[in-house]
Order: C-alpha cells, then sequence, then structure tokens
C-alpha cells in the first residue's frame, strides 16, 4: 500500500497561486503582444488612411501590454508569501536642484522634439 501524501503547507498553496495568477497573466499579455506585432507588420506602407492611427495604437497597446507585465512581476514580488527580502529606499526630499534639472532635461527634450519636428517636415 502506498502512504497518503501529506496536505501542502498554507504558504506553499499561496505560492502556487500565486504562481498560477502570474504564469496566467503573462502567457496571455505575451500572446497579445504577439497578435499586436503581427497586426503592425500585416498593416505594411504607414501611408493609408487611418494606417498610422492603428500603427500608434498598436504600438501603443504593445508599450501598456509590457508595461503590465512588468507591473505584474513586480507585484509578484513584493507580495509574494514567503516576504520581502530587499525593502525600496525611501525617495528623498524635493529640492530646488531637483527641480532645476528636471526643468532642465524638460525643455531640453521640448527643444530637440521641435528642431526634429522642423527638420522631418523639410526632409519629406
Amino acid at each position: 500500500m502506498s502512504e497518503p501524501e501529506e496536505a501542502p503547507s498554507p504558504e506553499a498553496a499561496a505560492r502556487g497561486t500565486v504562481l498560477a495568477l502570474y504564469e496566467a497573466i503573462a502567457v496571455l499579455m505575451l500572446v497579445a503582444i504577439g497578435i499586436l506585432v503581427v497586426y503592425a507588420i500585416r498593416l505594411g506602407p504607414l501611408v493609408g488612411q487611418g494606417v498610422e492611427t492603428s500603427f500608434g495604437l498598436a504600438v501603443g497597446l504593445m508599450f501598456l501590454c509590457a508595461a503590465m507585465l512588468v507591473h505584474l512581476v513586480d507585484r509578484t514580488y513584493r507580495v509574494w508569501p514567503a516576504g520581502r527580502r530587499i525593502l525600496p529606499t525611501p525617495p528623498g526630499p524635493v529640492t530646488d536642484r531637483a527641480i532645476a534639472t528636471f526643468l532642465k532635461v524638460l525643455v531640453l527634450a521640448a527643444v530637440g522634439g521641435a528642431v526634429g519636428y522642423v527638420l522631418w517636415t523639410l526632409v519629406t
């Protein structure tokens, strides 16, 4: 006769549930990204009516799916039944230097975008 199997511990059951949820969502997101990649490739040249919008929406949804995967991995790590191993560092105070650096980067990005737009309109 075989010996009866031991019931899994509550921690192992919780870990299995979290992993099953992670696996299901990760597979669905990877399938969605694959479908969007195929759709974006099948659109062909981006000169037709509404094609740019469709391509932009497909790329936007790909980034959204990828962000969802990253968020899911992060949340799975943070609520892991065994507990956290590393605590995140608290954010530092907002200083005048940090605000000035942010504004410099923002102005630089806006100028770069404007110059890129002007050059693109001149080339096309």
